[in-house]
């Protein structure tokens, strides 16, 4: 007859604490690995959502713009376009530049009406942070294509493309030749000298005084 266990004896209960002892450390591992990855791939995936919104937010502010833009590399590399129809505080064709600041290289968006850069002590504008360690900024303008760049030290560059942006043509000068189209010049003439007319009847005498009663 095969006899029934009723319990596991102590020696048992000792190796299973011992064995789940040299597992646990390294499930444990196993776990904070998954957390840090995990956090990595939020990370990432925030910062991607954050770059694909400011190239969004930059390409619409070039397409919905009239052509008029400004480029420029001094104190501050920057791109301007004095009239957009992209606003993010309401404003009817504000005046918006992406302007990167060398002292930090941070790319900022600057959005207002009629403002000058740097902005005075009396305008009021709107300065969004977009993008930190910037060590690529270009603006590349052909015909009706304007190519930018953007990059990020160390990360993947923003690269997009903008068609059929042309430059506003200039006013075409007014011809000074043709300015008094309608003016009326005055014709001298030759003096003559007056008709004299010769009366065809006498003029007649009355023979007698006329008296009034």
């Amino acid at each position: 007859m095969i006899r029934q266990r009723a319990a596991f004896t102590l020696i048992e209960v000792l190796i299973s604490i011992f064995l789940m002892g040299l597992m646990l450390p390294a499930l444990y591992q196993t776990v904070i690995l998954l957390q840090e990855s995990n956090g990595q791939l939020w990370e990432y995936l925030q910062k991607s959502k954050e770059q694909t919104r400011a190239a969004k937010m930059f390409y619409l502010d070039i397409a919905s713009s009239d052509g008029n833009l400004s480029l420029k590399n001094d104190e501050f590399d920057r791109i301007c376009m004095p009239h957009t129809m992209n606003s993010l505080y309401g404003l009817a064709e504000p005046k918006v530049c992406w302007v990167v600041l060398k002292e930090d290289h941070t790319l900022v968006r600057v959005e207002g009406v009629g403002y000058h850069l740097p902005v005075k002590d009396e305008e009021h504008v709107a300065v969004d942070v977009v993008m930190k360690g910037v060590d690529l900024f270009d603006i590349y303008w052909n015909k009706d294509k304007v190519l930018a760049m953007v990059r990020q030290k160390g990360k993947t560059p923003i690269t997009f493309m903008v068609q059929g942006i042309t430059k506003p043509k200039p006013p075409k000068k007014k011809n000074p030749s043709h300015h008094n189209h309608n003016t009326h010049h005055s014709i001298p003439t030759t003096p003559t000298a007056p008709t004299q007319t010769t009366p065809t009847t006498e003029p007649q005498v009355p023979s007698e005084p006329t008296t009034l009663q």
